[in-house]
């Protein structure tokens, strides 16, 4: 994994949608996303499941977010099962975002070869939450 690649796609991103976050406060998604607003990124909530989360419409997959914000997102932070990530993926290719950070114990070895092949960086099984904070603080 490119440390320095990391680095650079942490200080110069500030759009993040996060597919699979969760409204229960004790859930590592929901800790990471009041982390990173707290960081200053901009997230953007996707889960079919609920409306809102932490004060922020969420919406039901990455196609549903509104086309301004759909088209800037910079990386796409998954909390899904790796066996459920072909379709964020596929998704995340779609809309034109940077990265694609699967969380830590998240691999697809196949969506990652994907997302690289067309122009993102993939990075899997870690927390965005605790790289920002390697190299920022």
């Amino acid at each position: 994994m490119d440390s320095s690649r990391i680095k650079d796609i942490l200080s110069t991103s500030r759009n993040i949608a996060i597919v699979g976050l969760s409204a229960k406060p004790d859930r590592s998604s929901n800790m990471v996303a009041r982390y990173l607003l707290q960081q200053g990124f901009y997230i953007f909530p996707v889960n079919p499941g609920i409306a809102m989360v932490l004060g922020l419409p969420c919406y039901p997959s990455l196609f549903s977010l509104p086309a301004e914000v759909r088209t800037n997102i910079d990386i796409v932070t998954i909390f899904r099962k790796s066996e459920d990530l072909p379709p964020v993926v596929d998704d995340a290719i779609e809309i034109g975002a940077t990265c694609i950070w699967m969380q830590s114990g998240i691999t697809n070895r196949d969506a990652a070869v994907k997302a690289e092949n067309a122009g993102l960086f993939v990075v899997e099984n870690r927390c965005i939450a605790v790289e920002h904070q390697h190299f920022f603080h």
